[in-house]
């Protein structure tokens, strides 16, 4: 998964979402569109769109749905979201992409991108929404050591979170959130391959920008762990 989301977790997911029995699948910021390809295995005949302006990540996702049987059920498109005429359709993912859906800059974006995906999907359907939430607040120190410029206004708190997609005209199906395991496989599979590729090549002068981006992220993880969460919302729009 190209999150903190866990196999298991993404088939309870899909096994929930499928119950509805979706005909219609909008991924946006779908990357390589994992979880689409998995709510097409689960219902025949679904079709799914995914949204990204990633060209490495549309070509895996292509290359994936290719293998498994599924291209041609899935369109992947390099598209931005914002303003997009697509949709609507019974199942809207939006999984760590909400920023992508308007110009607002985060973290403000909360409120107008859920009123965009309240617009995107159909009477009846669901919107699967990863978002992250700040599980507590975050103190000068820790919020010192994440993203430049990181403040206790990027996120909302899960309250807030839930209060933000009611008030854009849904009902909160589900709520759930990664836990710490989930966090430490993605965030240590992420960095895996580059430490492999310095413990045998730290010497070369071009380790230098390698060791710096896997340094800097490791550090700005360790400042949000525990601190930052990733909720995913299964939203119903109300009628």
């Amino acid at each position: 998964m190209h999150g903190p989301l866990s196999g298991a977790r993404a088939d309870r997911m899909v096994a929930r979402l499928a119950r509805n029995r979706p005909a219609t699948v909008l991924d946006i910021g779908c990357g390589w569109g994992e979880m689409t390809l998995r709510v097409l295995e689960a219902v025949p005949g679904c079709t799914g769109t995914g949204l990204d302006i990633d060209d490495e990540d549309l070509e895996r996702g292509r290359r994936n749905a290719s293998s498994r049987g599924l291209g041609d059920r899935m369109e992947f498109v390099r598209e931005s979201a914002e303003h997009t005429g697509r949709g609507p359709a019974d199942l809207v993912l939006c999984l760590g992409a909400s920023q992508a859906l308007t110009s607002v800059e985060p973290p403000r974006h909360t409120a107008p991108a859920l009123a965009v995906l309240r617009k995107l999907v159909s009477p009846g359907g669901r919107v699967l929404l990863g978002e992250g939430f700040w599980q507590r607040a975050p103190t000068a120190a820790e919020l010192s050591g994440m993203w430049p410029g990181a403040s206790a206004s990027d996120h909302l708190p899960l309250a807030g979170l839930v209060d933000a997609a009611a008030g854009a005209g849904f009902r909160v199906e589900w709520i759930e959130t990664a836990n710490e395991d989930e966090w430490e496989e993605f965030e240590s599979g992420y960095l895996a391959d580059a430490e492999e590729w310095l413990a045998s090549h730290g010497g070369r002068p071009s380790a230098a920008g390698v060791r710096e981006r896997v340094e800097g992220h490791r550090s700005a993880w360790l400042h949000y762990r525990g601190v930052l969460g990733p909720a995913y919302l299964t939203l119903i729009p109300a009628g």
